[in-house]
């Protein structure tokens, strides 16, 4: 028979892995299931190193305040905020569940964070022009054709890595120029219509693909990238292969996210709406597409060259 401290540590285990389920359902990566699991994992354990242990109907706003304070001394704002976003989603479940009556963390203020003081990565014309030469430059023809595709539908698109890799042949729909992103970080999927010379690298590329799976013996392969073997390209395949033709290029480290970011402020600079850049990306808020103008606005740049000061300056360097 099992003793009253493993029944409560089955009765936390059981109920975490039941919201864990729940919230895998929502069509989430598995990247960011993982992540849940494993800060309520900590919680988990924390909670039954407590003495007495505390049943899961027992847990009070002053247990779990010790608790956040333990999990992020000394860690950054933003793990704070998602340590308590976390234990928010997990005592919703439990009210919903009646094993709590009330949520305390829904009361509870996380730190206070502005989101346009992370200001994003991105790529300039001249890096942006070396990388596009280095993989038009890729001596065997199939990863020419691969690179200059990849490269298209990253910046053409602002796809998020996770989405590109997931991509297969049919989410392009050529008739349309557009492509379709599954969103499942958000669970928002969205089509995206691709720029007419990133269609062209991809229709180039499909081309290459095909004889590159005939050459191989492969049928049926239904991923859009697929790696030397013919199999579907892996995000850390992906991360590695656009790092190669930076060193090539000779540009900076980088990461594949950084050419979301470019998307996004090139597309402000361009004249698009915060609304427009919003819905392309696939954010669920528009306070995170509203930071890239701190990185693009051409807005506040016309009103800074027409600011009186820049005639009064003129008329000093005539006076000199």
């Amino acid at each position: 028979m099992a003793s009253g401290k493993e029944r409560l540590m089955r009765g936390w285990l059981e109920l975490t892995e039941q919201y864990v389920e729940e919230y895998a359902a929502r069509g989430l990566s598995p990247k960011t299931i993982k992540r849940v699991d494993s800060e309520l994992g900590f919680w988990v354990r924390w909670v039954h190193s407590r003495r007495p242990r505390p049943a899961p109907e027992e847990v009070d706003a002053d247990l779990i305040v010790r608790y956040v304070r333990h999990r992020t001394a000394f860690k950054s704002k933003v793990t704070v905020a998602s340590v308590m976003s976390t234990l928010r989603g997990l005592g919703t479940f439990l009210v919903r569940e009646g094993v709590w009556e009330a949520n305390p963390l829904r009361w509870m203020r996380g730190p206070k964070m502005d989101v346009r003081r992370r200001v994003p990565r991105r790529l300039n014309a001249e890096a942006m022009g070396r990388l596009w030469e280095a993989a038009a430059t890729c001596p065997q023809p199939y990863r020419r054709h691969l690179w200059l595709a990849v490269l298209g539908l990253l910046y053409g698109t602002g796809a998020r890595r996770g989405e590109l890799v997931r991509m297969d042949v049919e989410d392009w729909v050529a008739d349309e120029g557009l492509v379709l992103l599954d969103g499942q970080k958000t669970g928002w999927p969205r089509r995206v219509p691709l720029p007419a010379l990133a269609g062209q690298c991809l229709a180039a590329y499909l081309e290459a693909r095909e004889e590159h799976l005939a050459e191989l013996g492969v049928r049926d392969e239904p991923a859009l990238l697929i790696n030397r073997w013919g199999g579907r390209l892996k995000g850390e395949d992906l991360s590695r292969g656009v790092k190669r033709l930076a060193k090539r290029a000779n540009v900076e480290e980088l990461t594949v996210h950084w050419f979301r970011h470019t998307c996004a402020s090139d597309l402000l600079e361009a004249g698009a709406s915060v609304a427009e850049v919003q819905e392309m990306l696939g954010h669920r808020a528009i306070c995170t597409t509203i930071r890239y103008l701190d990185v693009a606005d051409p807005q506040r740049q016309r009103a800074a060259e027409l600011h009186p000061i820049n005639a009064m300056l003129g008329e000093e360097t005539a006076d000199e």
